[in-house]
């Protein structure tokens, strides 16, 4: 068995601390992605960045590590990138919600209307139980649809609680107030203007 060394530990003398702000920093925009019309918030240039990474990912570990949480489930596709580190470090497992015909057991779907069309979200059928106190996690927080979807999604497969996180909240989009009262909490690490 292999042992790596991670060089990025809490309180390493060569890890810069970082905080939410300094994450924001990292952000960009991409202008009329996927449509015309969409500033689009990529995250991914703050994902390359190792203390950008370890920051979103301990921030909210920190939020969520007393709530009982039992799964993660990751929104496809930029939601399994913390998802599953989160999971980890809190000790929970993670589940993966996927677009259709990529789960290869039963599962269980919601269809829903977003920004830029109707698409389809899935769950295996066993992947949660009634006991179970979950975390849904996405990159963006919008105007709520396809979280909304992922809650309806969890709530059919039936689970004890539900909280709600994510990197970035758009604001003036109203997607809080959309989803207000579906889960226990709803949490984002950033909120950003759509223009900004």
């Amino acid at each position: 068995m292999f042992h790596v060394e991670h060089r990025y530990k809490k309180g390493h003398k060569n890890r810069t601390i970082m905080n939410i702000e300094d994450v924001k920093k990292q952000i960009r925009n991409v202008p009329d992605f996927p449509i015309p019309g969409i500033q689009f918030k990529d995250i991914t240039t703050a994902l390359a960045d190792p203390e950008c990474l370890l920051c979103m990912r301990d921030e909210i570990v920190k939020r969520f590590k007393n709530c009982g949480i039992t799964q993660v489930v990751g929104i496809e596709s930029r939601g399994f990138i913390l998802a599953p580190a989160v999971a980890m470090e809190i000790g929970a497992g993670f589940v993966p919600i996927r677009k259709p015909n990529k789960l290869p057991a039963e599962t269980v779907s919601v269809t829903y209307a977003k920004e830029y069309g109707e698409d389809t979200i899935e769950i295996h059928k066993d992947a949660l139980g009634p006991d179970d106190v979950v975390l849904i996690h996405d990159d963006i927080l919008a105007t709520g649809g396809s979280m909304e979807a992922a809650i309806n999604l969890v709530k059919k497969v039936g689970v004890k609680k539900i909280y709600v996180n994510c990197v970035i909240e758009l604001v003036g989009l109203n997607g809080r107030e959309y989803i207000e009262g579906k889960a226990e909490n709803i949490d984002c690490l950033l909120q950003i203007e759509v223009d900004e």
